[in-house]
């Protein structure tokens, strides 16, 4: 069976870490001024004003996945509200395992994926599947997770913008060129507030719509490489609108209304 999983992650920053590098006490400073710590430490070695932190002192609070067969489809958010960090990698990794999927991503190879690999170094996470480049299966020596112009993982804004990072291009906007209907909720920006007003529902929810843009850029991108004719890409969206309206769930009720 050939399984396709798309998937994002949600993340805030480590203050844990933060307030370990600065040599912070739990009580000394609140969250958000260790994060601001962070940014000036960075920006004054860096000798820039970015307010990104770099990749490994990001936390996973949310990954979210469209799962596709050639017989179903459906969007979910790993584990539950309660699931800490090493379960939502745990379960992550396990599903590639399980089914050596072809994962899709927008801009995972520059974000998500380095992020997936801080954690599961922190949490001990194991994955020999995800790792193999030709070791354990020969066959993953010509196409592997890991080399960046195989498409056993296939980062779509990578792709598309000829690995040229001049061209690369926000998922909001390339959904919206498309009639797809972009953000949805909140921006990215917003999730560290949103976690610490205890919005994590919402989060989970702002990551399966991103994912669900992820998948309709994906199947117009098969379109034009002739994976999928016309029809075929038509049937897929249908059956992925189905499936949305069955769940019933406000957000994803939202996102088919919202979906040109």
């Amino acid at each position: 069976m050939t399984v396709t999983m798309v998937y994002d992650l949600e993340t805030i920053p480590d203050v844990t870490l933060g307030r370990r590098l600065l040599g912070l006490r739990q009580d000394e400073k609140s969250d958000s001024e260790v994060i601001e710590l962070l940014i000036e430490r960075r920006n004054s070695t860096h000798q820039s004003s970015s307010t990104f932190l770099p990749h490994h002192f990001h936390q996973i609070v949310a990954i979210s996945v469209v799962v596709a067969t050639s017989d179903w489809v459906k969007v979910w958010s790993l584990g539950d509200l309660t699931s800490e960090e090493p379960e939502l990698l745990m379960r992550f990794f396990e599903g590639i395992e399980r089914y050596t999927p072809t994962l899709v991503s927008w801009n995972g190879s520059g974000f998500d994926c380095p992020v997936l690999h801080y954690r599961s170094l922190l949490h001990g996470i194991t994955s020999k599947r995800y790792w193999d480049i030709g070791d354990g299966d020969q066959g993953f020596r010509w196409n592997n997770y890991l080399s960046r112009y195989h498409r056993r993982h296939t980062d779509l804004m990578d792709v598309l913008s000829g690995y040229q990072s001049r061209a690369f291009a926000p998922l909001d906007e390339i959904a919206t060129l498309l009639g797809f209907p972009g953000k949805m909720g909140m921006h990215g920006s917003e999730v560290f507030k949103q976690y610490q007003a205890g919005e994590l529902e919402a989060i989970r929810h702002y990551c399966e719509t991103d994912v669900l843009n992820t998948y309709l850029v994906y199947l117009r991108f098969q379109l034009i490489q002739g994976i999928l004719d016309e029809d075929q890409w038509q049937l897929e969206q249908e059956r992925l609108r189905e499936t949305l309206l069955m769940t019933e769930k406000p957000h994803l009720m939202e996102f088919v209304d919202a979906w040109a």
